[in-house]
Formats: C-alpha cells, structure tokens, sequence
C-alpha cells in the first residue's frame, strides 16, 4: 500500500464540527473528494486518548474502518500557561455539549481571575491524522504560540478564535485575534496550516 493521498480520491474528514470543515477543505484543495463523518452519520467516537495526537488517531481510525476510506482527523484546542496547559484536549468540552464557546472563552476569564494571573500567554495546537481502512496511519502536529485577551474580539473563525492574538501575524493583521483577522491572514500562520504542511510533505508532496 502506498501511503500518498493521489488527486480524486475520497477522504473523509472525521467531523462533527462544522466550523474546522471549510479550513480543513481548504487546505486540501480541490483535489479531493470530500465527506464528512456527520454526512456519513458515522457516531462520534468518545476521546479517550490523554493528547491531541491520540485523539485525532483515534477519530480518523474509527471513522476510515467505518466508512471504509481514508480518513482525515484532527484534534486542536487552547492551551493557557498560567491554567498549566488547560484547557486542553478539552478544549470542545469547556464550551458544554451545546458547545457554546461563548461559555467557553468565559471559563477562561474566569479561571484566569481566580488566580490573577498575569502571565496571558497561550498556544493552540492541531494534531491531523490520516488513516487508511483497516490499515497504517500517519500523525503530525503543529503549534501556534500568541496570547489572550479579554473581552472577545470579532466574530471570524471559531472557538476560542476571538481570544486569541498569535505572536506572528502578517503586518495588515498584527495585534488583532483569530476572530477579527480574515480568513487567509489566518490560515497563513494557523496551527492547523503548520500541521497541514507536514502532512502535504509526508503524504502529497
């Protein structure tokens, strides 16, 4: 078996969460077919892993033996220095099973407050995954560094978006967050971009 991901094949994205679908489309590129677990109604595996990497392995391995194609996962969040790497692998399960992230960037604040702290700086990471049905895997990672603010700003992007400033950012959108920068600015610099240049270097390029 050849581990490429060739033009015109069908991937399916191991996803309940409408707002990574169109950045994880987008990085492949029209050159795939794509579907999505929810489509498929493929159930949500439960995340038993304890790191992105593990989980985004065990979303894409349980939905390529499902749907018997290959299958691209990915499993992301915030996390904060001064909450010790929190929230984590939990980043979707502080937004409550509404996964309303309003409530979510809340927890944060709040949490922050508890222990004024000072230090505000944060990292999202993005573990992507592919696996073959019944077959090998491959998993990468990448991180992008910044820091919080506090209250949200803009209504881009999704989660914890509207918290976070990253430390680069092209001239035109240095200073703002995830969720005020358009869409391009910030797939140029995103955890999920850097994971994704890995993943185009182990399996397309």
């Amino acid at each position: 078996m050849s581990l490429k991901l060739f033009k015109g094949m069908r991937i399916v994205l191991a996803t309940h969460n409408p707002g990574k679908v169109p950045e994880i489309a987008a990085l492949l590129g029209e050159d795939y077919e794509i579907l999505t677990a929810g489509q498929l109604n493929l159930p949500e595996p439960e995340e038993t892993e304890t790191t992105f990497a593990g989980n985004a392995l065990l979303k894409a391995r349980h939905a390529a033996d499902r749907s018997g194609e290959v299958a691209l996962a990915d499993d992301s969040g915030l996390s904060v220095a001064a909450l010790d790497g929190a929230p984590g692998i939990y980043s979707a399960r502080w937004a409550g099973p509404g996964k309303d992230f309003a409530v979510a960037m809340k927890k944060v604040e709040a949490r922050l407050e508890e222990i004024e702290a000072a230090d505000m700086s944060a990292w999202f990471t993005s573990a992507l995954a592919v696996a073959w049905p019944d077959g090998p895997s491959v998993v990468v990672e990448g991180v992008v560094r910044g820091r919080l603010t506090f209250p949200p700003r803009g209504d881009r992007g999704f989660g914890y978006d509207p918290i976070f400033i990253p430390d680069e950012a092209p001239d035109d959108a240095s200073g703002l967050t995830f969720g005020e920068m358009e869409p391009a600015a910030k797939e140029a610099i995103s955890h999920r971009t850097r994971a994704f240049a890995k993943l185009r270097a182990a399996l397309i390029d």
